[in-house]
C-alpha cells in the first residue's frame, strides 16, 4: 500500500529525469538533448515539465530558439553533475547516462575551420562533443569524405556527383590587399593603366596554380593572370602575415583580412562594384551517420555561418 507524502514534501525525482534535465541544461534546447538521448522532443519536454512540477520551481525559460537555465537550474545542475556523471562513468556510459559517441569528424580549410567554425563549436566541446579536425585542400577532403574518412566537410567547392550532399555554408567575398607602402605606389597607376602594373610586384598565394588570383583576375579585370607567385605557401594566414609584413601583394577573403583593413595594417588596392564570392558548402555523406553528435555539430555550423 503506497503513503502519501508529508504535508509539504518535496517528491524525489527519479534518474531519469535528472539525466534528461542535465542533457537539456548542456545542450541548451529540448531538440538537442532529444538526439543525444535518443528520446522524441515532446517526451524530454513532458519529463522537463514532470520534474519542474515535482521541484515546484522553474527550471528553464523557453527562448525563441532554444532555452535558457533559471538560477535554480544552475544550482540543480552544480549539484547533480559530477554524480550522475560519475555514476554513467561507472555503468561505461557517457554524460547524461547515453552510450559516450564517437568523435565528429570534421575536415576543412586550415583558416576558415580555425577563425570561425572551431571558435562557433567551443560551447558544443564544454558540453561533451568530441571532433577529430583534419585541415587541408577540398578535392583531397571529399574523396576522404566519399571513402569514409570524415563525417562533415567544409567544402570551397560543390562537391559534384550524387555521392555526397551539400549545402551553402557562407559567401566569401575575395580582396586585393596590400600593405599601405606598396598601396601607396600602386593604387592610382592600378587605376589608370589596369593590372599590368602589379606584374612587377611580388606576388603571395597559397597554391603554385593561383586560383584565387585567377578568378579575381578574370571576374574584376576581365582578364587572363600573366605573373607567378613570388611565394606560395598553403596557409592563407601565411600568405597574410607577409602581405602585412610588406613582402608584396595578395588576394585575400576578406573575413581573413578584415581586422587588418580596420587597422590599417593592410589597404585595398580595388575596389569593384561586384567584388568576386565564393561560396562554401558543409557536406556529407547522405544517410551515412545518424551519430546525435554529427547532427549538432551540422546544425551548430549551419546556425553560426549565417552571422559570418
Amino acid at each position: 500500500m503506497r503513503h502519501s507524502d508529508p504535508p509539504g514534501a518535496t517528491t524525489q525525482p527519479d534518474l531519469n529525469l535528472l539525466r534528461t534535465f542535465l542533457a537539456v541544461y548542456r545542450s541548451g534546447s529540448f531538440t538537442a538533448a532529444a538526439q543525444l538521448l535518443g528520446l522524441s522532443q515532446p517526451t524530454v519536454t513532458t519529463q522537463i515539465r514532470s520534474l519542474e512540477r515535482q521541484t515546484r520551481r522553474e527550471l528553464f525559460e523557453r527562448l525563441p530558439r532554444g532555452v535558457a537555465p533559471t538560477a535554480v537550474a544552475d544550482e540543480l545542475a552544480a549539484r547533480i553533475a559530477a554524480p550522475l556523471d560519475a555514476l554513467a562513468a561507472a555503468t561505461g556510459h557517457g554524460p547524461a547516462g547515453e552510450a559516450r559517441p564517437e568523435p565528429v569528424h570534421l575536415a576543412g580549410p586550415a583558416e576558415l575551420l580555425s577563425t570561425r567554425a572551431l571558435p562557433a563549436l567551443s560551447t558544443l566541446v564544454t558540453q561533451g562533443v568530441r571532433l577529430r579536425v583534419t585541415m587541408g585542400l577540398t578535392d583531397p577532403l571529399l574523396d576522404e569524405l566519399r571513402a569514409g574518412r570524415h563525417d562533415l566537410v567544409i567544402a570551397t567547392t560543390r562537391p559534384r556527383g550524387r555521392t555526397l550532399s551539400a549545402v551553402p555554408l557562407s559567401d566569401e567575398e575575395f580582396a586585393l590587399v596590400a600593405a599601405p607602402a606598396w598601396a601607396e605606389r600602386l593604387r592610382e597607376p592600378l587605376a589608370a593603366d589596369g593590372p599590368g602594373v602589379l606584374h612587377t610586384v611580388p606576388l603571395i598565394t597559397y597554391a603554385e596554380d593561383l586560383p584565387i588570383v585567377r578568378r579575381y583576375w578574370r571576374h574584376v579585370f576581365g582578364r587572363r593572370l600573366n605573373c607567378q607567385a613570388a611565394v606560395s605557401v598553403p596557409d592563407l594566414r601565411a600568405v597574410l602575415a607577409m602581405v602585412v609584413a610588406g613582402a608584396g601583394f595578395s588576394v585575400l577573403p576578406r573575413y581573413l583580412c578584415a581586422a587588418e583593413l580596420a587597422s590599417g595594417a593592410l589597404v585595398l588596392l580595388d575596389e569593384p562594384a561586384d567584388p568576386p564570392i565564393n561560396t562554401t558548402y558543409l557536406a556529407q555523406r547522405p544517410g551515412a551517420s545518424t551519430a546525435p553528435h554529427v547532427t549538432l555539430v551540422r546544425e551548430r555550423l549551419l546556425e553560426a555561418a549565417r552571422g559570418w
